[in-house]
């Protein structure tokens, strides 16, 4: 975890470890993960969640789409514990997953709000964030339409992607501009993190950095 958050504290890396616990429970009822990447958590999930966080390091004001089993939501939520008025919305419409995202928030006291909804039912009732996130919710092109009412606002996306990546980037210019920054994923060589801003409709592509 130093390596990706240097300054982690002693009471943040427990929360985060009581996370892991909360969540290896709760994964053999409701299957949160694939039974085969729970030996890899802290790789495979936690960190690769965290990796996110010193991208924006002013950021106070998050959400997170389709949260899932918390992976990123939580874990920024309680990275979030040591950025004074922070605060992360989770939207997850599975009954079940959201009620443990409540739990795991209460258990570590994070900065986190759970929503049981659709993401199309909160686009109003969630004001602009500064920074969006999304892991393994959907292709980059629905990922812009589930978003587009706040990206289209001024908030930035933070979007983790695998190997096909670069193939979502050349569907999704039908239809959208947007200016972009990649940013490799510190935990695997074929994954990225995709830094998504100044989201428009258009037929024109955006720009793009590496």
């Amino acid at each position: 975890m130093q390596q990706i958050i240097p300054a982690v504290s002693r009471e943040t890396a427990e929360s985060l470890m009581a996370f892991e616990s909360l969540f290896r429970k709760w994964s053999a009822a409701i299957n949160l993960a694939s039974p085969s990447t729970l030996s890899e958590i802290w790789g495979r999930h936690i960190l690769d969640s965290a990796q996110l966080f010193p991208l924006a390091p002013q950021a106070r004001k998050w959400l997170d789409l389709g949260s899932g089993g918390g992976f990123p939501g939580v874990v920024l939520a309680i990275l979030l514990k040591d950025r004074a008025g922070s605060a992360i919305d989770l939207v997850e419409s599975n009954g079940k997953k959201a009620a443990f995202l409540r739990t795991a928030i209460a258990q570590t006291g994070a900065p986190g709000r759970v929503h049981a909804e659709r993401i199309e039912a909160m686009r109003e009732r969630i004001g602009t964030p500064e920074i969006i996130t999304a892991r393994a919710l959907a292709p980059l092109h629905t990922l812009f339409a589930l978003a587009e009412p706040w990206l289209t606002s001024g908030a930035v996306a933070l979007f983790q992607k695998g190997r096909d990546y670069r193939r979502e980037i050349d569907e999704s210019h039908d239809g959208w501009a947007f200016d972009l920054v990649e940013h490799p994923s510190a935990v695997g060589k074929e994954s990225v993190i995709l830094e998504i801003s100044n989201l428009r409709r258009s037929g024109h592509s955006g720009r793009i950095s590496r």
